[in-house]
């Protein structure tokens, strides 16, 4: 049967719930069919998918690599328990060994990157015997409970009290944190690490399992630190003997232009590493958790306390084996670091232009602007954890009227387009983008 925009979207409203929202609020985009960057509405209106979804399409929508991976496993096995040793499943842990950073050769297979938060921080308290998580405010780790506690972003309010044992650090926020005023960006990195520190000794370090931080920010506003302030983190758990981990769930797999974000720090040697997303670029879904040769050398004899029924489906590490391929194949981790040089370029042409642009952030893929009112005093358009304000309504209407599918949180609009994305293709992205900011500009007091 076929059926319109208007009367998908109400089918779907009708039987089913969306997370994040209520169900009168909820206004989706529909979707009958996508390939590479683009995909189309039950309208047939064609969409440039500016965020992959949700920056997990890494390789696009319908790579006849990943699909045909996918249709030959499943004449062979459709489903194994987690139990049974199986080729795709090594083949993968194999092939992440060989591209994850530091001494990680195994991995732990999951439902997603939630599930994979939920299994390091097991691992690291199993590990060390010890109880506290410390990751910072402004992040985001997934929606289940102890995941959604260990991020500090707002949409864990509503679900608290969560996991006791999740302690909150502050962020490198260099363009609004008060710590960074007076101060240069390493200066004021430095401040913030310090501060973790005093923490760290407030907390008592024999009560502290783990550090841990998103290899590269996303969805909370991509607030990053810098090598000053990865190192001194990397410091502080070498001399508190307390483990780091590092969420690479969406930064993973090229989409900061390295294979994972945390190696833009050399000096950085995480103990746990969280994946998903760009593991198998959504096409079935699969998590993991890289462990660190001294963590797995515990585990050898010692059980560890955790399972999914789905974790290793064969299906979803084909699709995961399929993805690396075309990764190596396609050189698309260093497409990604060009492009993203193209992308920046383009943003920054796009914050002299437009007053409403306080600050680009970003790298590779994985980019972001966010927006004010005035760029001397830095008033946000909309404001942390506040509804989305009447010129930020305007820019989303007109990115998705013009056909750029992507988030818009706050005060950001985010551009984080498949690592197959082309010069041109930027180029289309940021036309659009262009109109939506001209929408917002007359609300600038500047």
């Amino acid at each position: 049967m076929s059926r319109t925009h208007a009367e998908l979207v109400a089918y779907n409203k009708q039987f089913t719930f969306a997370g994040w929202t209520s169900t009168n609020d909820w206004n989706p985009v529909s979707m009958v069919k996508a390939e590479g960057v683009y995909f189309w509405d039950a309208d047939d209106k064609k969409y440039l998918d500016w965020s992959s979804q949700l920056v997990n399409v890494n390789v696009g929508h319908g790579h006849p690599h990943v699909i045909k991976a996918i249709q030959e496993q499943i004449t062979k096995i459709s489903a194994a328990h987690p139990g049974i040793a199986t080729e795709p499943r090594a083949v993968l842990g194999e092939m992440l060994s060989k591209v994850m950073p530091g001494d990680m050769n195994k991995v732990f297979y999951t439902l997603g990157g939630a599930e994979a938060i939920e299994n390091a921080m097991k691992f690291a308290r199993q590990y060390t015997g010890r109880q506290k998580i410390l990751a910072r405010y402004r992040a985001y780790h997934g929606a289940t409970f102890a995941s959604m506690m260990a991020g500090g972003d707002p949409r864990r309010l509503a679900n608290e009290p969560g996991v006791p044992w999740v302690v909150h650090l502050p962020d490198p926020y260099a363009y609004r944190a008060p710590y960074y005023r007076g101060h240069t960006v390493d200066e004021g990195e430095a401040i913030v690490a310090d501060m973790i520190e005093e923490i760290v000794q407030f907390e008592g370090p024999g009560n502290i399992a783990a550090i841990m931080l998103e290899g590269y920010s996303g969805t909370s506003g991509i607030i990053q630190g810098g090598e000053v302030f990865w190192n001194r983190v990397q410091e502080i758990c070498d001399t508190y003997k307390i483990l780091l981990i590092v969420d690479e769930v969406m930064s993973g797999f090229g989409r900061t232009g390295e294979w994972f974000a945390v190696m833009h720090y050399p000096k950085v040697k995480p103990d746990l590493m969280t994946m998903a997303k760009g593991l198998t670029s959504g096409y079935v879904p699969l998590g993991a958790v890289g462990v660190s040769d001294k963590i797995a050398a515990y585990f050898e004899d010692h059980m560890y306390w955790g399972g999914l029924t789905y974790g290793a489906h064969p299906l979803a590490c084909a699709a995961g084996v399929a993805n690396l391929e075309i990764y190596h194949n396609e050189k698309l981790v260093d497409n990604a670091r060009e492009m993203g040089k193209v992308l920046h370029a383009g943003l920054m042409d796009l914050a002299e232009k437009h007053p409403c642009v306080g600050e680009v952030r970003g790298t590779g893929l994985l980019q972001m602007m966010e927006l004010v009112k005035n760029r001397q005093t830095r008033e946000p358009m909309s404001g942390f954890n506040k509804p989305m304000s009447e010129p930020m309504k305007k820019a989303a209407a007109s990115l998705r009227n013009n056909g750029v599918s992507t988030f818009v949180r706050w005060d950001y609009i985010f551009s984080a387009p498949p690592l197959i994305v082309t010069k041109d293709q930027i180029g289309e992205g940021l036309a659009v983008l262009d109109k939506a900011l001209a929408e917002v500009d007359p609300y600038c007091e500047s």
